[in-house]
């Protein structure tokens, strides 16, 4: 953990006043952040679902990240009073408003990694065997 005081910790709180889209992205800075928000979105709303769409995270780090947009105020958790009990996660409108921008993001990566793949088949096609 860095301290609190060094140049580096300064600096950083320093811009995340400053500059909204860095404070932005800090509460979206995690392995798995962005994608939960994307699946929450798209009605898949159960731990379990979660788990396998986002495969091979643990459940561990799941728990966490979740834990983390719930603090963040970006999702709701509810717990229903079930057997066995059934949790469910919902946007909340700061991240529900972040669903138009979370597809162009998913529509800008598949077509960056399309052309990434058909650039590595070119090359793989055109080397000497």
């Amino acid at each position: 953990m860095k301290k609190p005081t060094s140049t580096n910790s300064l600096n950083l709180t320093e811009l995340l006043h400053t500059c909204p889209m860095l404070y932005g992205m800090q509460r979206l800075s995690g392995r798995y952040k962005v994608a939960l928000l994307w699946h929450i979105g798209q009605r898949h709303n159960r731990f379990g679902v979660l788990r396998k769409l986002l495969h091979p995270v643990t459940t561990k780090m799941l728990s966490q990240q979740l834990r983390e947009l719930e603090a963040d105020g970006l999702i709701s958790r509810t717990i229903y009073a079930e057997m066995p009990p059934r949790v469910e996660y919902a946007l909340l409108p700061e991240a529900a408003a972040l669903l138009c921008v979370l597809e162009g993001l998913r529509a800008w990566g598949d077509s960056l990694k399309q052309r990434t793949l058909s650039k590595l088949a070119a090359t793989a096609d055109s080397a000497p065997s």
